[in-house]
């Protein structure tokens, strides 16, 4: 029985950590879907749109998980006894119910975090190419076990010597020859903070909701908050819109709605600053992407930042892993 828990365990886990890596694609050709809607629509209409989309998105994806759920239980009911089916049962209705308080507390703190990572990143990205936007939003790797001492959790002497490497790294990425941080480059180091909290914020929540129902809420936070910014500083037309219409399917349905969700589904059960490791791709993917479809090219000062920061963030990653085999 024990083994046998051992090996569904070490499934879940690579399947979770397959849909971290997943993620870490979508969000990585999203960084050009982000940059294209500038030319068509504001940041605000962009973030209120994929947000909306996102979470509408997921509606019938939650409809369809509570009905393999319910089948599931009942074809379990034929083995374990009713005793251990009734509580097993109550704990799950209370864990799933949208009722649950803490879901609908997790989903609006992630929506906040996630919306203002959203506005950084977005208007960021106007500024600077989409290779380093995805490098440097990546910091978060970085941030994540250092926040995390705040809540004293282990940090080894790798995460500090990761977190030097990742100075320099962004010093070649981001600072002029005039010793100057680029305007883009620092709107898109603020998101990177904000994303840090939301990924610490999915973990604490996590064991205690449905994760697809917290990200269904997450993103309508998002879309509310976004609509109010919208309404205050921007003033979209339906002919923007349709313009932005592409950019603005792909990163409402695969990054919010797909992608998002694979994040919170992929993280449970794996430890946050190792899922964070792989989440990191999303900055290679994006610098593949913004070569391929935009024909950016890094200069060879921001490849060495982004090599710098690459090797970071696993030194970041490395103790915690040590630590878990």
């Amino acid at each position: 029985m024990k083994a046998q828990m051992k090996a569904q365990v070490k499934t879940h886990k690579l399947r979770n950590t397959f849909f971290l890596f997943l993620t870490a694609m979508i969000w990585g050709a999203a960084f050009v879907a982000q940059s294209v809607s500038m030319d068509y629509i504001g940041p605000f209409t962009f973030i209120c749109l994929r947000s909306v989309i996102g979470g509408l998105f997921l509606i019938p994806v939650i409809i369809v998980l509570d009905g393999i759920r319910k089948k599931s239980q009942n074809e379990s009911a034929d083995v374990v006894n009713s005793e251990n089916i009734l509580h097993i049962e109550t704990e799950e209705k209370q864990r799933l119910s949208w009722k649950n308080k803490q879901l609908i507390e997790g989903g609006i703190v992630c929506g906040i975090f996630l919306f203002f990572a959203n506005c950084f990143q977005q208007t960021g990205i106007q500024y600077t190419t989409v290779g380093k936007a995805g490098f440097i939003t990546t910091f978060y790797i970085i941030i994540v076990p250092l926040i995390g001492l705040f809540f004293k959790k282990y940090c080894g002497i790798l995460t500090w010597i990761s977190v030097v490497i990742a100075l320099a790294g962004l010093y070649f990425l981001c600072i002029t020859q005039k010793l100057t941080i680029q305007r883009g480059d620092a709107l898109i180091l603020c998101c990177s903070v904000l994303y840090a909290g939301q990924i610490l914020a999915i973990d604490h929540y996590n064991p205690f909701v449905d994760g697809v129902k917290m990200s269904c809420i997450q993103f309508l936070t998002g879309g509310i908050l976004g609509a109010v910014f919208m309404l205050l500083f921007e003033n979209p037309s339906i002919a923007m819109i349709l313009s932005a219409a592409g950019p603005i399917l792909y990163t409402g349905i695969m990054s919010t709605g797909v992608g998002y969700t694979l994040q919170i589904v992929g993280q449970k059960g794996l430890n946050p600053t190792v899922a964070a490791l792989i989440l990191s791709l999303e900055s290679v993917f994006s610098a593949l992407s913004g070569y391929v479809f935009l024909h950016q090219v890094l200069t060879t000062r921001e490849l060495i930042g982004c090599v710098l920061m690459f090797i970071a963030i696993v030194l970041a990653q490395l103790p915690d892993i040590r630590r878990k085999v």
